[in-house]
């Protein structure tokens, strides 16, 4: 676990706010959260972003004590954002606020480094608690969540297994997101500086990794994998 982040105090001694970092692609969204967290004494957003990308930027400008991350954004997913923070930036805590109760998400927000996973529905009711549990290292679960929890761990038992690998590699995941989103393979090799050839070789494996067969079932893939939006 993450070392917790020192505790700054004002100048009468009380501890400082939680700084948060808050991403998600619709702006009416981010404004509403935003609202719930500014109207909490400990808590205070100190920085937006509107995709996956940015968040990294913006966490590494504004050094945040907890990044809220969703699921479904442009450029990098909040799943992405949040192993690339999870990997350069290990101090600042996270929390994905998503719409999807979906476990295969879960798991992957879990593996992600998550403390938290958060459905944008009863984010009025959740999302402050789950903020100060973060906080605490402790971490917070809904009611779903921790039936899914329960079920995989009994499944598990009961046949053996750990829970299945990645079907595709990290990079083959930033190559179908940008695949599915239009980008052709040049595009793609300018944003992630490689090769337009390696952008191709990585295609074609996804392709035979996943028995697809065109760019369109690609972005369907993408859609169910909750790269995309549909």
């Amino acid at each position: 676990m993450p070392t917790s982040p020192p505790i700054s105090t004002s100048a009468r001694g009380a501890a400082a706010p939680t700084r948060i970092l808050l991403a998600d692609d619709h702006a009416l969204v981010r404004r509403g959260v935003r609202l719930i967290l500014d109207g909490e004494p400990d808590l205070t957003v100190v920085a937006e972003a509107g995709d996956g990308a940015e968040a990294i930027e913006m966490a590494r400008s504004e050094q945040p004590d907890l990044a809220i991350l969703d699921i479904a954004m442009p450029r990098l997913t909040g799943l992405q954002a949040a192993r690339e923070l999870s990997r350069i930036m290990p101090g600042p805590r996270i929390l994905m606020l998503t719409m999807y109760d979906n476990e295969q998400y879960f798991f992957e927000a879990l593996k992600a480094g998550a403390a938290g996973y958060v459905l944008k529905s009863v984010a009025d009711r959740d999302l402050v608690e789950a903020c100060r549990a973060a906080m605490r290292d402790e971490p917070f679960l809904y009611p779903g969540a921790v039936t899914a929890l329960i079920r995989n761990f009994l499944d598990r038992a009961k046949d053996g297994e750990d829970l299945p690998a990645r079907a595709i590699t990290e990079r083959e995941e930033e190559i179908l997101k940008l695949v599915a989103e239009g980008n052709s393979s040049k595009e793609i090799a300018e944003l992630l500086v490689i090769s337009v050839k390696t952008v191709e070789r990585h295609r074609a494996n996804l392709l035979q990794k996943l028995g697809l067969r065109d760019r369109l079932e690609l972005t369907r893939y993408a859609i169910r994998a909750g790269l995309i939006e549909p």
